[in-house]
């Protein structure tokens, strides 16, 4: 039961995080990349200490130390992928960032020697491709934007492989906590550094990067924390993948964005994907058991 509540709170997730599109595309016409990471690590960690303030106190040099891992690889993930938008387009980011569905079982494998089940590798190969066919424009060109991204699905699938091992043993609240609070100081040093310390108080830009602080940083962190432990990091990366699948949606119902052929067939491949990847096809099983014995 644990893993299907897991599930649902990672897919939640996905759905945010795909609305999640629509509020950057807005929030980059007001504020640059890293004031963007700036203000929705600080909206999250102000938010998550005036919640948990309580649990602060039981926090651990253990904590502090697997969080502040999981935090470098979190806004050097959300950096890059935020900088590659300037220079790609937002359907290459997508599929490229989504690469880390890929990445996360050869991670497991190579560092933790965790074999994968060919339900996995197919889930995976799947979702990637329904990724690919929902949201790659075929041009074949590759930019610097591109290759930025391409690291960005390189540090995001490090933060989904280790958040599901270090939530095994630590609060999963005070590891998005310690986390958040990480992002933030690289975010501001970052903002200092590079002399981008005006912000605009434009109410379209303020509102939608509110939106990304309280809603796809705070709440979706929070609860991908908590989830994860609940499933395996391979599931995680597949279902977190849909994220594509719900930016498409969004774009659709906000944005008008014309529904294509080409967006249902990936949207069909990447439900494919997780079925066949949480299911592990046991219906089909048990369907075959049945006509045996009838």
């Amino acid at each position: 039961m644990r893993k299907y509540v897991g599930e649902l709170g990672l897919t939640i997730v996905a759905i945010i995080w795909g609305s999640g599109f629509v509020a950057s595309a807005v929030s980059l016409d007001h504020y640059t990349p890293y004031q963007i990471l700036a203000i929705r690590f600080l909206v999250g960690v102000l938010l998550l200490s005036l919640v948990f303030l309580k649990k602060l106190k039981q926090i651990r040099k253990s904590t502090i130390i697997k969080g502040a891992i999981i935090g470098i690889f979190l806004y050097l993930a959300f950096a890059l992928q935020t900088v590659g938008l300037v220079y790609t387009t937002p359907s290459k980011n997508a599929f490229l960032t989504a690469v880390n569905v890929v990445i996360v079982p050869f991670i497991a494998f190579f560092i933790y020697k965790r074999k994968m089940n060919m339900y996995e590798w197919i889930g995976a190969l799947l979702a990637i491709t329904g990724i690919g066919v929902l949201s790659l424009r075929f041009s074949g060109d590759v930019n610097i934007g591109d290759l930025l991204t391409l690291l960005c699905a390189v540090g995001f699938a490090f933060h989904i492989f280790y958040t599901a091992q270090f939530v095994k043993d630590e609060d999963p609240v005070l590891l998005t906590i310690i986390q958040m609070s990480v992002a933030t100081i690289l975010g501001f040093l970052v903002v200092i550094f590079k002399g981008e310390t005006t912000f605009s108080m434009d109410i379209e830009g303020v509102s939608n990067v509110l939106y990304l602080g309280v809603f796809s940083t705070t709440i979706a962190f929070l609860l991908q924390t908590v989830a994860q432990k609940y499933t395996t990091e391979t599931n995680a990366a597949i279902i977190l993948s849909t994220e594509a699948l719900w930016g498409t949606v969004f774009s659709v119902i906000l944005l008008s964005e014309v529904l294509t052929i080409k967006m249902i067939i990936g949207a069909i491949l990447i439900l494919c994907a997780i079925i066949i990847s949480e299911t592990k096809l046991k219906f089909l099983k048990s369907r075959k058991s049945v006509a045996t014995k009838g």
